[in-house]
């Protein structure tokens, strides 16, 4: 098994990318600066960071080398907390302050940027939580307060103030001091940024470095406190910012915090909402540097280095400095198990013998239906595993590994397609004729008889590069490889450890949207034309679940009808797979209404009519003269 954990250990080749950040932040010129390291969910950000965190430090336990401080913080860590840029602010404070060699040299700054922060997390906090009990705390000797409600204070008499703190009208009382003292956080954010300054001057330090982790993994409340807490330090002397994240969580939090309720071109880049966020990035990020895909040949060496991490324990280490060597000479070849037959044992050899056929045929497919993403690629991998396991304590004879491998990608890549295959074999023995058919017209690239024959699905690019790949299927009879896979026949891989952040976001924003409107400019701006292939098919997948657990919730069914309106990829198939499934005596007839809508926008609609239960309400509803 592998860890899914980001690492310092690069079996990406991304060292090159580190590098490359290192360079930038090495060049008092670019200086002060922020990096975006964008990429997908999964694709390699964070150990790309990890790796940048070492090269500057080389292992220094203190973060400090050649008078460069840096700091690794993870949003995601504080995304409890109540403030998460001042969890952010504090975390940096606290660096130099505890710092062996820098912290007493900045003490008196330290302490006051500490006073500074709290003042900002008051402000930012509510009334109710903080302000009035902090307000009535103060007559009693019990906290501090903000200078600006002392001096407000001061002008009223005792039981004049108790009275105001203690009734129903504290928390208009206090709006009302803020509110005429509003310059004052302004005031306390510019003395911030100049006491920051006069802190790293009298350190000492050549540059501060602030790495950013996982924040797409935060709220979007959160994941903007961070980018806001960022924003404080833009243009201060000797700092660098270099953030990892997924850039379309970051562009739907910036939208979600600036929304406005006006309906909207989405594919407008003039229009306002896409204004805001293109400013927001471009004045936030100076430098964007967006994480390349892997190849194939990336894919293959990286499924290479997995396999001899597995067989060969601490011998790994020469592997890595081979592979390191090579990739100096040679960026562009495989890096496969010829590179490293003279550090391998016989042992060793015999175990990843077994891996190298299965290495060579899932490499294609892999990079196509798991677009090469590692993260996807190891946890693949892992579930790959338990299953060959599982193969073992079974029994199971003439059972071939390279197949379960060729079914688990069409599991992840098309899960619709897994389980029309499952149905076919099940009928068949094991050996559908089906499979016979597509292989043979996909061999021949006869893409037309594919789709007059089959589902549209079956004739896609990425479907017919995994027909032709080796092990094909024909005459294979496919009862164990699923009898393995039954464990996940009504989950499936992607529907389960698979799912990327931002479709689980999606999916709940989808389900719990609140109004027509509201669920029309969501599917508009982040579903249609917005999501590739398998992102789609995953969040269908898991709205064709919540159809079938909740039938009677008619805010699922408006979803689907929704996306029929805007004729998004796969909807009408998705959705009478789900009403096949569901109990239809609990769908809502009432939904005829926004039916009819809808097959005015998509005429495809009607063909759903006829599928629903013949007694059941809403198929009279649809279908009144039957």
């Amino acid at each position: 098994m592998w860890a899914d954990n980001e690492t310092s250990e690069d079996l990406l080749g991304f060292k090159i990318h580190a590098d490359l950040l290192v360079d930038v932040i090495k060049d008092d010129k670019v200086l002060p600066v922020t990096i975006g390291v964008f990429g997908d969910w999964g694709s390699g950000k964070s150990s790309i960071l990890k790796i940048l965190e070492q090269e500057l430090t080389e292992g220094e336990e203190d973060g400090f080398k050649d008078g460069t401080l840096v700091l690794y913080f993870n949003g995601w860590v504080f995304e409890g907390y109540d403030d998460a840029k001042a969890a952010l602010l504090e975390s940096i404070i606290e660096k130099f302050d505890k710092h062996k060699t820098i912290g007493n040299k900045v003490k008196d700054k330290t302490v006051k940027l500490f006073k500074s922060v709290k003042w900002m997390r008051l402000l930012g906090l509510s009334f109710k939580k903080v302000i009035v009990p902090g307000a009535t705390a103060y007559f009693t000797g019990g906290a501090s307060l903000l200078p600006f409600l002392v001096n407000e204070f001061s002008q009223l008499q005792p039981k004049e103030i108790a009275e105001k703190l203690t009734g129903e009208g504290a928390e208009d009382f206090l709006k009302d001091i803020i509110k005429k003292n509003e310059d004052e956080e302004v005031t306390i954010v510019r003395e911030f940024r100049d006491d920051f300054k006069e802190m790293i001057d009298k350190s000492g330090i050549k540059k501060l470095v602030v790495i950013i982790d996982d924040l797409d993994r935060c709220t979007p409340d959160r994941l903007i406190e961070n980018l806001e807490a960022i924003k404080l330090f833009l243009n201060v002397e000797k700092t660098a910012f270099v953030i990892g994240a997924d850039p379309r969580i970051v562009r739907h939090a910036i939208e979600h915090r600036y929304k406005t309720d006006s309906i909207e071109n989405a594919d407008d880049p003039d229009s306002r909402n896409k204004r805001i966020v293109s400013d927001y990035l471009e004045k936030l990020i100076q430098i964007p540097y967006y994480l390349p895909k892997l190849t194939d040949n990336e894919v293959e060496t990286y499924l290479t280095l997995l396999f001899c991490k597995k067989a060969m324990g601490g011998d790994f280490s020469k592997v890595i400095d081979a592979f390191k060597s090579n990739r100096e000479s040679n960026r562009y070849d495989v890096f496969g198990l010829g590179d490293i037959q003279d550090l391998a044992t016989e042992e060793q050899k015999k175990e990843l013998i077994e891996s190298v056929s299965l290495i060579a045929s899932l490499s294609p497919i892999i990079t196509e239906g798991l677009k090469g993403n590692p993260r996807q690629i190891k946890r693949f991998l892992n579930t790959f595993t338990l299953r060959n396991r599982l193969v073992k304590v079974a029994k199971l004879s003439d059972f071939k590994i390279d197949v379960l491998a060729k079914l688990m990608v069409l599991e992840y890549a098309s899960t619709n397609l897994f389980k029309e295959i499952y149905n076919w074999q099940s009928l068949q023995k094991g050996e559908p004729k089906q499979i016979v058919d597509l292989e043979k017209l996909a061999g021949a690239e006869n893409t037309e008889d594919i789709k007059k024959q089959f589902s549209p699905e079956w004739a896609s690019e990425k479907v017919l590069k995994w027909l032709n790949a080796e092990p094909k299927l024909a005459n294979v009879d496919l009862r164990d490889y699923y009898w393995i896979s039954r464990d996940q026949l009504s989950t499936t891989i992607s529907g389960a450890s698979l799912i990327p952040p931002h479709i689980r976001s999606l999916t709940k924003k989808l389900i719990d949207h609140g109004s027509g409107s509201i669920l029309t400019n969501t599917i508009t701006q982040e579903v249609t034309g917005k999501l590739n292939e398998t992102e789609c098919e995953i969040l269908l997948s898991l709205l064709e679940k919540e159809v079938i657990k909740f039938p009677e919730n008619d805010s699922i069914h408006k979803v689907f009808i929704e996306m029929m309106s805007q004729n998004v990829s796969g909807i009408i198939e998705s959705y009478g797979r789900a009403i096949g499934k569901a109990d239809n005596s609990k769908i809502p007839f009432s939904l005829r209404n926004e039916f009819a809508l809808a097959e005015g926008k998509n005429e495809n609609v009607k063909s759903l009519y006829s599928q629903f239960e013949k007694t059941s309400q809403i198929y009279k509803a649809l279908n009144p003269k039957k």
